[in-house]
Formats: C-alpha cells, structure tokens, sequence
C-alpha cells in the first residue's frame, strides 16, 4: 500500500478537526473570551508572565511539547503494525490530545495562570491537590532523565548535529535582546538563524573538524576514559553533565530571553523538517512494508499500544506545559484555541511521518521482523530506525544522506532540548509550590528549587544500573514514563470535566476521554507494576516498582476523590468570570 495515501487521509482528518471540532470546543463548550484579561497581561513580570504574539507562542508550545517522544513512541509502536499506531494518532489527536492540551491550556487562563497541580486544590481538595503535584513531580523528574539520556546519546551517535545545536543558543539570545529591547520583529532573524544552522550542519557533515566528537577525542571506543570508566561511558557522562548545567541556567533566565526566540526557531525547523519528509515521501511514493497488523506479537497491544504511543496522541506533560509556561504568556484567551489545539495537532502531524518513515524503511516485512523481532528490541531501535529512514526520505529530494542525517539528528536534539529546559523550568515551579505548601520557605527561592531539580535530574540519568551500562536511567525509566504519562492526561481531563460540571456545560468532551484513558493507563500500570516490575515478577526491577506503585496508590485515590466530585450536585453553576 502506497504511504502517500495513508499520509493523506491522515491529513484530511487533522484538517477536519482543527476545522471544525476545535471550533465547536472553543464556541460551544470552552467559550472563550476576547475580552478577557489574560495572566498574562495581569501579572506582567517581564520573566514569567510576558503577552506574546501568538505565532510565536505557539513555536514555544509546539516545540516544548514536541521532544523525542512523538518520534520514539509512534517509532516503537510499530512493533503492533502501522494499522494501531496509525489510528491511535489520528484519532487521539483530534478527539484527545487537542481537547486536552487545549482545556489545560483555558483552564489555566481562568486561574491566574497556575498549574494543574495547584488548581487541583480547588476542585478536588488540598489532599488531592498535593497528590497529584508529586505526581506531577516525579513525572517531570523522568522526562527530565529521558530526554536528556536521549540528547546525549545523539550527540555520540551522530556528533556532526553537536556544533549546529550549540550555536543556535547564543543567535536565539541574541535575538531576544533585539526583539524584546529594540522591538525588532522576530521571524526574519529567526529565519536569518535556521538558515546558519543548516549552513553549519552542511559543513559539520563534510569537514570532520567541526564534528564534536568526544569518543574520538579520547582515543577511539577502545581509548581510556575518565574515572574508570569507558570512553562511551565517560562521553556520555560529560554531556549529561553539560545537559544540566544548560538547562539549570536556561530555565532561570527570563522566558524572553532565550525560550522564546530559541522555540521559535525550533517551531521552523519543525516546519522545514516536516516539510522535507513529507515532500520525500510523496516524491518517492515509497511502499508501506511494515506489517498492517502484527498477528504473533509477544507483548499484546492492549492496552500497551495506548502507552507506547503517549506524544502525537495525547500526553499529560502538554498539560504541563499549557499551564505551566503557555498559559503565562497567552495575549489573548481566543489565541488558545490555535496555541492548545493546533499544536496537538503538528505534534499529531509528527507522530504520522514518524510511522510513515519507519513503516518504509525497510525493504519487505520481512527485513522489518528482523530488526523488531520482539518489543524489546523495537524499543531499541525505535530512534536510529526514524533517522536512518528520514535519511532516506530526504534522500528523495536530492539530499544526501550524511547531510539528511545531521539534520534530522539536529531537529530531534533541539526539541528534546526543548522540552529538557522547559521541563526544568515546570520541576522549578512545582518545588517552589511544594515549599510554601510545607512551609519550607527555602525550598521557593529559585536557585534551590533550580540546583534540586538538576541534581535529582542527573542523579536518575547516571546511577542506575541496567542493560545500556552506565547511565541507563532514561532507557530503564521510558516504560514508566509512557504510563504516567497517560496517567497525567487522564487526571487532566478530569479537572476540566469538573471545572466544565461547575459551570453547568457540557462535559462529555472530555468525560469520554478520560474514562477511555484512565482506564487503559490504570490497567496497563497495574500489570506493569505488581507482574512486571515487582520482585515476584517476569522483569524485576525494583526502582521502577517503587516509583510505579507509588504513582499507581496516588493515582488511584485522586481518582476516586474527583469521581465523588462528578457525581456531587452542585446549586447554580459558576459564573466563568469568577471562576478564579
């Protein structure tokens, strides 16, 4: 079966429902506002709270939120066939993830700005409030580990992507200072920029001497690195340690500074690099040789394929990030609608070229079943299978392949590091909120709440032990954090389905999916955490049991706390207005 057909029906349904659905949503049941005074505008810091053009909050969404895992999850998931990956995304992202990452992003809006975790106080109690933060916790403290395991990795797989990643950070401040002091527009230097960086990346990709390569600095695989270690081991111990001290201070400066110009750039890069695979694709016209259905898998899709597949779907960290940063630069509440929706819906289209360029990699199915003979192994060619296959696709364009590969390698860094400082940035905020819950006043100054968020950071990357070797901690945790993952958006939903009840709307939008994904998280946890991971289990692992069941108690007592909340009657709904 041709890909292009596939990517085309794709299409129509992403264009129907941000055409249509999201309306209906933003009229009928958000009811956004214009006249609404954002947090924004009403608490205008110059830091935090900064009113900011749409578009390019929208490049500050869309790139947050679009790290490595929309790439990775959709990647691994064709392990079930292309059929399951494919209809999960397409049909999470129009009827899930838009409707999430939207309502999370309003609901912040309505309330000062604060994150899910702190508005759970209002409605559902200070118990489930508290709860629900350590959930919140523990889930930025593994995407923190993950996307940073996965940036160093590819610094070491691909280092002709390391100087044009390094070189965008001091262009994208640069260009804060000139938009935010001289009021200079921002989409000429931004453009100005991706092209130096694509300039770079063609050199890095010809000339070895701009390719950073640490293994190589050190002797070679076979080399002696640092404190016993290896030198993959010690290479990779050095990014991580440059990962964090980047985003300890990136998540500190104002959001002017360098997250806005730097996302912006990024949410271009996002535009050329899909661009350039869907053009591929439809120039080559390549077949889909990846099997329609795995029919003898030896891990069963359900409800697996739900948490596999968490970014280009749905995922709770975008709710994260609507309420944590978008929601505190919103200029206006109807610009949610293109910010929240819309930005579902690229990561929705990134997730479908994902499937596409792994699903015609590979010359027949057979050659695909020999590199994902089982789960385990597609998790661990999930990555290197899309950048080889992107490889390919631009290949179709007249780009060659060592030059497609840097770049790709490039696109993938950068939103991962995205996603990396801003995740920080979040862990930052909810420590500070932990503090003055507590009392513990220490705990909300910026640079402790910082240097706690790093340190437990990298401390989760390094020092588990696992099959990866030293600094297995974001490989042995991706399970985990798929399912908590999930679990967030369903917790999510369920806010903005009480919120919604309050107000005496119509709540099925998001009651329906949330039921649909509490119950597949909650069931795929419990199997994963008392049969998998539990020392009477098939694959011990003690670190991810604790956390997990940890996660599942919380998870499971919010549940029941806001279920009494859906079905309490309350008197006269709320006026929206006062809804604060």
């Amino acid at each position: 079966m041709s890909a292009i057909i596939v990517a085309l029906l794709g299409f129509f349904v992403f264009l129907l429902g941000y055409r249509y659905y999201s309306k209906f949503i933003a009229e009928k049941i958000y009811k956004l506002d214009p006249n609404y005074v954002t947090p924004a505008h009403q608490y205008n810091d110059g830091v935090d709270y900064v009113p900011t053009n749409k578009f390019v909050l929208w490049g500050h969404h869309f790139t947050s939120v679009a790290g490595a895992a929309p790439i990775l999850g959709p990647a691994i998931a064709l392990y079930w066939g292309w059929l399951p990956a494919f209809l999960w995304v397409i049909l999470g992202t129009v009827f899930a993830a838009g409707v999430h990452d939207f309502g999370t992003l309003v609901l912040s809006v309505r309330h000062k700005g604060q994150s899910v975790g702190t508005i759970a106080d209002r409605l559902i109690g200070r118990s489930g409030k508290l709860l629900f933060l350590f959930i919140i916790l523990i889930l930025v403290l593994m995407v923190n580990a993950v996307f940073a395991w996965v940036i160093a990795n590819l610094f070491i797989s691909y280092p002709s992507s390391v100087f044009p990643v390094l070189l965008q950070i001091p262009l994208a401040i640069a260009i804060g200072y000139m938009v935010y002091k001289r009021k200079t527009k921002m989409l000429v230097p931004s453009l100005i920029v991706l092209a130096i960086m694509y300039i770079a990346a063609i050199a890095s990709a010809q000339f070895e001497f701009l390719q950073i390569d640490l293994v190589k600095y050190m002797g070679g695989e076979e080399g002696e690195g640092l404190f016993g270690l290896g030198v993959v081991s010690t290479a990779f111990f050095i990014w991580i340690i440059f990962l964090m001290v980047y985003s300890y201070i990136a998540s500190i400066l104002p959001v002017w500074k360098l997250l806005q110009p730097r996302d912006f750039i990024n949410s271009h890069q996002l535009v050329v690099g899909l661009a350039i695979l869907y053009l591929g694709l439809f120039f080559t016209n390549p077949e889909l040789t990846a099997p329609i259905v795995n029919e003898n898998p030896d891990r069963s899709w359900l409800p697996l394929l739900f948490i596999t597949v968490a970014c280009g779907a749905i995922s709770g960290f975008h709710g994260l990030v609507s309420s944590g940063t978008s929601a505190k630069q919103l200029d206006k509440e109807t610009d949610a609608r293109f910010v929240g929706y819309f930005g579902a819906v690229g990561e929705g289209l990134l997730a479908l070229v994902s499937i596409l360029t792994v699903a015609t990699f590979f010359s027949n199915t057979d050659a695909f079943f020999a590199t994902y003979a089982s789960y385990n192994d597609a998790n661990a060619a999930g990555l290197n299978t899309f950048v080889e296959g992107a490889s390919v696709l631009a290949g179709g364009l007249g780009i060659p392949s060592s030059i497609a590969i840097t770049i790709v390698s490039i696109i993938v860094v950068s939103f991962a590091a995205t996603t990396l400082d801003t995740s920080v940035r979040l862990m930052r905020y909810i420590i500070s909120e932990l503090g003055t819950e507590y009392k513990i006043p220490t705990l909300s100054k910026t640079h402790v709440a910082t240097s706690i968020a790093v340190l437990s950071s990298a401390a989760l990357v390094l020092l588990p032990e696992g099959p990866k070797g030293f600094g297995s901690g974001g490989y042995l945790i991706w399970p985990l954090f798929g399912t908590s993952n999930q679990l967030l958006a369903g917790i999510s939903l369920m806010l903005i389905s009480i919120w919604l009840k309050r107000l005496g709307r119509n709540y099925a939008f998001t009651l329906i999916p949330m039921i649909f994904l509490l119950f597949m998280t909650m069931y795929a946890m419990f199997q994963q955490v008392f049969f998998q991971w539990a020392a009477w289990g098939t694959n011990t692992n003690m670190l991810l049991f604790v956390l997990g069941a940890i996660i599942f108690a919380f998870a499971l007592w919010i549940a029941i706390t806001a279920f009494r909340m859906l079905t309490k009657k309350y008197g006269d709904p709320i006026d929206q207005n006062k809804a604060m």
